[in-house]
């Protein structure tokens, strides 16, 4: 079962992913898993669904990293 993010005022989709994936390279994948791309900055309150972590970090960097 997914977890639950409830965002803070002026959180960003790097930010988040820094929080809950301890690295913004996540930010795609967190991205990815939600409907809430009209925001940049977040107002407090929003819900965003935080899957576990993929095994492999190698899939979801950008290809400049690999």
């Amino acid at each position: 079962m997914a977890k639950v993010y409830k965002t803070k005022s002026g959180d960003t989709w790097d930010i988040i992913a820094k929080e809950v994936y301890g690295d913004e390279l996540y930010t795609s994948f967190l991205m990815g898993n939600n409907q809430h791309l009209g925001y940049f900055v977040f107002p407090e309150g929003v819900f965003l669904e935080i899957k576990d972590k993929p095994d492999k970090d190698d899939d979801f960097l950008p290809d400049w990293r690999q």
